[in-house]
């Protein structure tokens, strides 16, 4: 009879981690959490194509067959469906951080009250800057990884779909939910639809720039920390490199 793996640990559990070796596998992200990972990992890769395309053509568009004049028009509604998709996908990536394991939540509520969470944060620091000679292990994100999700991803995300769906209300029209929810107070607050359009633009390069550093710091946690990585996002099971502590 093979022997089972163990399940999500508890709050209780994570929070006696550190005070014990930790060596068996741990199932860390559920299917919901990691499905939207690659949702919304495809949505953004889209959507900084397609953004970069609609503020810069880099092509002729009135040339040719009258067939190839609708071009932008192709290319603004993929970048409206996937605007949806990653709008839905982090609506129910919020839902998922309420009722699934606590791994779930770190991306939005990073422990920083805790003293334990604060000393984690400075060691991985000191790693990463050759500082110290090996980690911790670390079940979920590191401290240092969940803010830097929380303040360039959570907070992006929010401001990229934010603004996105203000400039969506404009060409909806006057008394579309997407001008009655973001469009009325959202162009009053930025100035002008130009100023929107500015900063909607440069949070599709802050959150390029997070996708560049999130990608590296993933395949270097994954050869150099003590514990697996890519894999984790793929089937959902933390596995540790050694019995120590």
């Amino acid at each position: 009879m093979s022997a089972r793996l163990p399940t999500a640990a508890t709050d209780a559990d994570v929070d006696a981690a550190s005070a014990r070796p930790v060596s068996a596998p741990v199932y860390v992200y559920e299917l919901p959490v990691r499905v939207w990972h690659w949702v919304t990992a495809l949505s953004i890769v889209i959507l900084a194509i397609t953004g970069f395309l609609i503020a810069d053509p880099i092509w002729p568009l009135q040339v040719g067959q009258p067939s190839h004049h609708f071009v932008m028009g192709d290319i603004r509604f993929v970048h409206f469906v996937f605007g949806y998709i990653l709008a839905i996908a982090f609506l129910v990536r919020i839902y998922w951080a309420i009722v699934g394991n606590r791994y779930a939540r770190e991306i939005f509520a990073p422990a920083v009250w805790r003293r334990s969470w604060r000393h984690e944060f400075f060691k991985t620091i000191r790693w990463y800057l050759f500082l110290e000679r090996e980690t911790s292990k670390e079940i979920g994100h590191n401290p240092l990884a969940q803010i830097a999700m929380f303040v360039m991803f959570t907070l992006g995300v929010i401001f990229q779909i934010v603004t996105g769906f203000a400039l969506f209300g404009q060409g909806t029209g006057y008394g579309s939910w997407a001008y009655d929810l973001f469009t009325s107070w959202v162009m009053p607050l930025f100035g002008d639809s130009q100023a929107v359009h500015t900063w909607h633009h440069l949070g599709m390069w802050y959150l390029v720039l997070f996708v560049m550093i999130h990608i590296y710091m993933s395949i270097r946690e994954d050869i150099m920390s003590r514990q697996t990585m890519i894999s984790t996002m793929i089937n959902g099971w933390r596995f540790f490199k050694d019995d120590r502590e």
